[in-house]
């Protein structure tokens, strides 16, 4: 309860103060002469009479209500912009020690008049004084009939109360907490995936906006109705192509399918991230989303039709459902969705994902009810998959043999110095033989399971003192196993093969960082430099290999008009090298005798060459296959060196 001064209680201190030795020697004979039991009342605020002036001689004292500042600090503390809370808070931090400083005297005569009012001011700001007027032991008084009690006390009582005043610290509350560094929270994360998108619309599209890749031509094919479909490998899976095809049955402008992939992504980091709030906090979630999608090779999957990003973002909501489900029932269902949808978009990886849930699920009783729903969500992903398994290739094993085939032998083997040569392009090295780009831009790379170890150790400290450790373990377990294959058992590398690990590795990460910073404002400013450089170290290696992706596709899209100037139009054939792409931008169908995408023979080649106009494309100038050496060879300009070797019209005389 906040005591309130009256204007009778200031007029009896004023004549009790200068009245000196005498006055008080008589109040207190008086006192001793009659006995006053004084009862705790609450004294209630009396309103000034009508016609007193509010300000200058003559008006009330001002009421300062306890813990409350004037002045600048107050003002700057009051004062709350929306978009720049921790650069306020570091003004206040950096200045409000050297402007106490500076006015120390002013604020010690401030909290010496002050101290009747309740409130003392003293370095470290406001601080509560008991009231000069309340009722308590050690004062003297009188009490008249209207209720109101005069109070005289010594100099030396008051300046102890002064100093008691200046030095007694406030009730718990915000404006007495200690001063902590303030994170951008609430819409961080909302602002990361703007600038993802951003990024994709202004650096990456712009360059990818007119031909897709090989890889892209594969998936978008199988649903495209105006050109055939490409050969569809073992170790691939159909997940992209459904997502895609929406967008394909309305238009065929590669445009169009960009910006919405792009779109589509951007809402996907969102929305996987998002999972994790609950668990680690708005700052740690925005961070860690920061940390993976300012990656080049996270921009560049963005707009394009390749499977590895949205493993990577199904990866990071099923271990945040995973988390979450035995707290929150409705997760379980959202996991299971998230497990069939990874496993729509890639099987395997579907298959090491679910791995460490399992585990955990079997071995922690909290998690042993995500059991039917991990399998049930990895069982309906694996369906379609499944079923072209047996259509196909004659059962699962079988198409697991393939696929091992397929990607040059699934054995043993220590790939990490390929994934690293790999890291900032090409973005398919097989084999990986070129030189190292940019070699002062991997220290990230090298330094990623430095981090990871170091919030492991973190997370097992805390364990010991009741903290949950499964925030950081479960996605790291994660991380690892979805690393196993393209680390241990492939022989070539791709940077968007870890973009799942990168992605899981990003909240330990950044649990990490925002741990050590929040208390250390030096440390949170070398934090967020690092942060900065980082970004900003990605835009060269995104300039180069969007330059070169474009590059190759638009030698893809000279070779197609070329040929369709030869006379190559639908209904055709187009077989050899970079056929897949090539054909599907020529509306051929495209065929290969030889290599991982060997789907046709020799002899078949000659069939149907009998029937619709065929080719033969190498990279060179060399002779054609032996079935094709009498056909004719015309070099395709603007192509680097590319010829298409065109076969005898059919039913003309061979």
């Amino acid at each position: 309860m906040t005591a309130h001064v009256t204007d009778e209680d200031t007029a009896a201190d004023t004549a009790a103060t200068a009245a000196g030795g005498a006055a008080r020697a008589a109040s207190r004979a008086t006192t001793a002469a009659i006995p006053v039991t004084v009862a705790p009342v609450p004294v209630t605020a009396v309103a000034p009479p009508a016609g007193t002036p509010t300000a200058g001689p003559g008006a009330p004292p001002t009421r300062v209500r306890p813990g409350r500042r004037r002045g600048w600090a107050g003002t700057l503390r009051r004062w709350r912009p929306t978009p720049w809370p921790a650069l306020r808070a570091t003004a206040e931090q950096a200045f409000r020690a050297t402007l106490l400083t500076a006015f120390r005297p002013t604020l010690l005569t401030v909290a010496t008049a002050g101290a009747a009012a309740g409130v003392a001011v003293g370095p470290s700001g406001p601080t509560t004084a008991a009231p000069a007027h309340a009722p308590g032991a050690g004062s003297t008084g009188t009490k008249t009939g209207a209720g109101t009690k005069t109070e005289t006390k010594t100099g030396a009582e008051t300046a102890a109360e002064n100093r008691t005043a200046r030095t007694a610290p406030l009730p718990p509350g915000p404006a007495t907490a200690p001063w902590r560094p303030r994170f951008p929270q609430g819409r961080g994360l909302e602002a990361v995936s703007l600038l993802y998108l951003l990024v994709q619309l202004t650096l990456v599209v712009p360059h990818l906006a007119h031909v897709l890749g090989w890889d892209e031509t594969v998936y978008v094919s199988q649903v495209d109705p105006r050109t055939p479909a490409a050969f569809f490998s073992a170790p691939r899976s159909r997940g992209i192509s459904v997502l895609v095809s929406p967008v394909l049955a309305v238009t065929d402008s590669v445009l169009a399918l960009r910006i919405a992939l792009a779109l589509l992504s951007t809402a996907a980091l969102y929305a996987a991230y998002r999972v994790w709030r609950p668990l680690l906090g708005p700052v740690t979630t925005a961070l860690a989303a920061l940390v993976f999608s300012g990656l080049w090779i996270a921009q560049i999957s963005g707009p394009e039709a390749m499977p590895n990003l949205w493993v990577a973002l199904g990866a990071v909501a099923a271990t945040g459902l995973f988390l979450r489900a035995p707290r929150e029932p409705n997760a379980r269902w959202w996991l299971a969705a998230c497990l069939a949808g990874v496993a729509l978009m890639r099987v395997p990886d579907a298959a090491w994902l679910g791995l460490p849930l399992l585990a955990t699920a079997g071995c922690v009783r909290s998690h042993r009810r995500t059991l039917p729903y991990l399998l049930g969500g990895l069982a309906v992903g694996a369906t379609q998959w499944t079923v072209e398994a047996y259509s196909r290739f004659g059962g699962v094993p079988q198409r697991l043999h393939v696929s091992g085939a397929t990607e040059g032998g699934m054995h043993p083997h220590l790939n990490f110095y390929n994934a690293w040569r790999s890291l900032n392009g090409p973005e398919l090295c097989r084999p990986c033989s070129g030189p190292v780009h940019h070699p002062e831009l991997t220290l990230w790379w090298l330094a990623l399971p430095l981090l990871a170890l170091a919030a492991l150790a973190v997370a097992l400290r805390e364990r010991r003192t009741g903290s949950p450790a499964d925030r950081t373990l479960v996605p790291l377990a994660v991380a690892v196993c979805l690393s196993v294959p393209y680390l241990f058992l492939l022989s070539y590398s791709a940077p968007r093969f870890l973009l799942p690990a990168y992605a899981l590795l990003a909240l330990p990460v950044g649990g990490l960082l925002t741990r050590a910073a929040r208390p250390r404002p030096a440390l949170a400013v070398t934090v967020g430099c690092l942060v900065a450089l980082q970004l900003v170290a990605q835009y060269p290696v995104l300039h180069r290999m969007t330059a070169q992706v474009a590059s190759l596709d638009q030698r893809y899209r000279v070779a197609a008009d070329d040929l369709n100037a030869l006379g190559l139009r639908a209904p055709c054939l187009l077989v050899g090298s970079h056929a897949q792409p090539v054909g599907y931008d020529a509306g051929c169908a495209s065929a290969a005798t030889k290599g991982n995408n060997r789907n046709i023979t020799p002899s078949s080649v000659l069939r149907r060459a009998e029937r619709m106009p065929t080719a033969v494309l190498t990279t060179d100038a060399r002779r054609p296959p032996h079935y094709a050496r009498d056909w004719t060879r015309h070099p395709l300009p603007g192509t680097d060196g590319w010829t298409a070797w065109l076969a005898p019209a059919p039913g003309t005389s061979r």
